[in-house]
């Protein structure tokens, strides 16, 4: 794993300001629930009034790295209290880092939130929580957490992944890598482009686990209008059911994935923006402390209008029932 350079795009102080403003005002007129349906439906309209430089530095990823850093918000960490437990017991900590999350990505694309994740917040808290530190989700710490496409399982998953850095004192890395700075031979690009196994839905879709429908095989791999694009999550792709060739082929992927694979540590106020058809992303192992000074990030994952990257036949896709909702005005 690489320690390379990630391409990081600056907020000036300026732009931070009108950020945090127009965070606050919308806050303000929603008693600071940052949840609340009115603000959610305001949003698009004060990110559509947000400045060309704010817009500028929103930019689609224009490099075969699949991502960039913006970098400039202040986080007050005392202010912030202490990093909860669980999602759940959130509230509303963080609320304007929340909406700032939300206007970005609002300004990037539609945010998405998922009726079975995170009682159907637009902007999610990953933090580490007692009990789940062995799991492949967001809340463990202990284990490696795989590089995966966020919520491959889905057909609606989204095209970008924001991750806002909220605290992160034990400097622990995300991982990202680039199916674009891989290198696989073209008959493995074939094999693994063949729809021949399911992505079943993560630990943190207990109601898509329990969903009666047949699972339906996806490709790994295809070739969209600007290149070679991925769906791919290795901990929840039964590969014990591929054929022999397929098997050797997904290992190969991975194999490379993990060659280019590059360690980016956020600091407070760095947002990572993903493109989820480009990077997969996971997160190195940590001692949580659950002393109230835990790593802690929060989440929103965005669709980009338009965007010609998905196989048609994904949207016969069934979904495992599970549905996503869109911020609108």
């Amino acid at each position: 794993m690489s320690t390379g350079t990630t391409p990081v795009r600056l907020l000036d102080p300026d732009s931070v300001a009108e950020l945090t403003a127009a965070a606050r005002t919308l806050l303000t007129s929603y008693d600071g629930s940052s949840t609340h349906p009115g603000l959610l439906a305001e949003a698009p309209a004060a990110a559509a009034s947000l400045s060309d430089r704010i817009r500028h530095a929103c930019r689609p990823v224009d490099t075969a790295d699949g991502l960039f850093v913006l970098r400039g918000l202040p986080v007050d960490d005392a202010a912030l209290g202490p990093t909860p437990g669980h999602w759940s017991t959130v509230g509303d900590a963080g609320a304007v880092y929340d909406v700032v999350l939300l206007l970005l990505s609002t300004v990037m694309g539609t945010p998405i939130a998922w009726e079975g994740q995170q009682d159907g917040r637009f902007v999610h808290n990953i933090v580490p929580s007692p009990g789940h530190e062995a799991e492949q989700t967001g809340a463990s710490s202990s284990v490696l957490l795989s590089p995966h496409t966020e919520d491959a399982f889905h057909p609606g998953r989204a095209h970008l992944l924001v991750l806002g850095c909220m605290r992160n004192h034990d400097s622990v890395a995300t991982t990202a890598a680039g199916i674009r700075n891989v290198r696989l031979a073209p008959a493995d690009v074939e094999l693994l482009s063949r729809p021949v196994l399911p992505i079943l839905p993560d630990d943190a879709y207990a109601e898509a686990q329990a969903y009666q429908g047949e699972p339906p095989p996806v490709p790994t791999l295809w070739e969209s209008e600007d290149g070679l694009t991925l769906r791919f999550d290795p901990a929840y792709t039964p590969l014990d059911r591929a054929p022999d060739d397929h098997r050797a082929a997904y290992g190969r992927l991975e194999d490379e994935l993990s060659r280019v694979s590059v360690a980016v540590s956020l600091s407070p106020g760095d947002v990572l923006v993903v493109d989820n058809d480009l990077v997969v992303h996971g997160r190195v192992p940590f001692q949580a402390r659950y002393d109230g000074t835990d790593r802690w990030l929060k989440r929103s994952s965005v669709r980009v209008k338009g965007r010609l990257t998905r196989p048609p036949a994904e949207q016969s896709e069934h979904g495992y029932g599970q549905a996503a909702v869109e911020a609108h005005a």
